[in-house]
């Protein structure tokens, strides 16, 4: 039976953490009594890791981990680094914040052996018109750095073989702050990445951590940081 690692990155999500484990715990007991739920907090300010503490009581394939703060990308490069320390066949990440649906996860399981990204394409957004701008903009700045044409680039809703993603992690520096979005190059470099329409709703609850302004400095550093590794794809 395929062992399947479903990592979550945390941070200061308080107000989502129960409602989102609750609705993604079922798939783990779904697929096997090895596989988990994995929830990753990156250091939050608020009592995020004490409700997931709680939660373990009661959903018995969670697995709540905390750190120091050191941004998503870091965070989700830790979680999948634990997934496959831990022996999982396939790791799946999406988001704490409740905007992605687990219902739409079972078209992906279904087709997870031809292997490679099998990553969500958002249609219909409801995160708002500057994040829709942000991705359009996105995909142009990887298409001009590392000629590929991404649909979706930082969709936080995959599925990939761990014995595959342990390779692909070998290409990402450690702390890379856009982690998943070079991913989905490196995958795309390849031809391996299978898209599927999913719905993208409003963060259920809490408060966003990266505003606009966040974003245009993340996205100056970004560019370096491609040009930078872009000579070790």
């Amino acid at each position: 039976m395929d062992k399947l690692y479903i990592v979550m990155p945390a941070y200061n999500e308080e107000a989502n953490i129960e409602a989102v484990v609750s609705q993604w715990h079922p798939l783990v007991e779904k697929i096997g009594s090895d596989s988990r739920l994995v929830v990753m907090d990156d250091g939050s300010k608020d009592h995020t890791y004490e409700k997931l503490k709680d939660l373990q009581k009661k959903f018995p394939q969670l697995v709540g981990v905390t750190k120091e703060n050191e941004g998503h990308g870091a965070t989700v490069l830790r979680a999948y680094h634990y997934a496959i320390d831990h022996g999982a066949d396939y790791v799946f990440q999406t988001d704490s914040d409740g905007q992605t649906l687990p219902e739409e996860f079972w078209p992906l399981w279904e087709n997870r052996q031809r292997g490679g990204l099998l990553i969500g394409q958002r249609k219909g957004r409801e995160d708002g018109i500057s994040r829709v701008f942000v991705t359009r903009v996105l995909r142009l700045v990887l298409f001009a750095v590392f000629r590929v044409w991404v649909k979706d680039a930082n969709t936080p809703f995959r599925l990939m073989k761990a014995s595959e993603l342990e390779q692909v992690l070998k290409k990402i520096p450690e702390g890379f702050n856009l982690s998943n979005v070079i991913m989905t190059v490196i995958y795309e470099k390849e031809n391996k990445v299978t898209y599927y329409p999913i719905t993208f709703r409003p963060r259920q609850g809490g408060v966003n951590s990266i505003n606009l302004r966040k974003i245009s400095r993340i996205g100056w550093q970004a560019v370096k940081d491609f040009r930078r590794i872009r000579k070790k794809l």
